[in-house]
């Protein structure tokens, strides 16, 4: 009974002395970050770069994808009345990609049907460039993040190995291990931007898809209209707007 006292003692005692001896290695992002060199500043302005685009591309995309789902059937009554102007304003009101495709439609009346539609095609590809305006940027982080990450890696092994060299007979596995340390963080870095970026890249995309989709509906529907629905509208002969 003693000598499992006098153990248990023991071994406590050389417990708090090995905690006493070697610290406890503590292990944060922002003090790891901070060993990574000066390349992670550059991944820490693409990050920045990445966040205000996805920020600001999704509210431009969500502003065009809100579109009144009776819109186009509102134009298409304007113009089955002859009321060319009200279906002016009312796209103008809307200020949208699918209004501002029927817009320049409309201002098209009067001409063959298959120029009125080319016009609206051309709006369309316009405004679909512009709601992808920045992506080939969030493209390009998305994929070179990891490439500037690994090049920090591959610099901070050179250094590791020149350092060794420099050590002669005196070499510590510290000082391989501290180096590699310190040149891994550079890749985790630029695979966690470059994750992020490609992530965002995708759902924006998506969301683009989903705006592009309404558009080419309202086209299909307004050119319907125009061909069978609304004689008045595509021989271009109008009433006199009094609304």
């Amino acid at each position: 009974m003693l000598l499992t006292t006098f153990l248990q003692a023991s071994a406590e005692e050389i417990a708090t002395t090995v905690e006493e001896v070697v610290p406890e290695a503590s292990f944060s992002l922002l003090g790891m970050a901070s060993k990574g060199g000066w390349l992670m500043i550059v991944l820490a302005i693409l990050s920045i770069i990445a966040i205000y685009i996805f920020a600001e591309r999704l509210y431009a995309i969500n502003h065009a994808a809100k579109v009144d789902k009776n819109f186009t059937k509102d134009i298409t009554d304007y113009l089955q009345d002859g009321k060319k102007k009200s279906a002016l304003a009312l796209c103008k009101k809307s200020d949208t990609p699918v209004a501002r495709m029927l817009e320049k439609g409309i201002e098209r009346m009067g001409r063959p049907l298959h120029d009125i539609q080319a016009a609206v095609e051309n709006v369309g590809n316009l405004e679909v460039a512009r709601l992808e305006k920045s992506l080939p940027i969030l493209a390009s982080i998305a994929g070179g993040a990891p490439m500037i990450g690994f090049l920090g890696t591959v610099i901070g092994m050179v250094q590791a190995f020149f350092n060794m060299s420099q050590a002669g007979n005196n070499i510590d596995i510290t000082l391989l291990s501290g180096g590699i340390y310190t040149a891994m963080i550079t890749t985790v870095g630029g695979l966690i931007v470059g994750i992020i970026a490609y992530f965002c890249y995708n759902f924006l995309t998506s969301r683009i898809s989903d705006v592009v989709y309404k558009m080419e509906n309202s086209t299909i529907e307004f050119m319907d209209a125009l061909e069978s629905g609304a004689p008045a509208a595509a021989s271009g002969n109008f009433e006199l707007d009094v609304d």
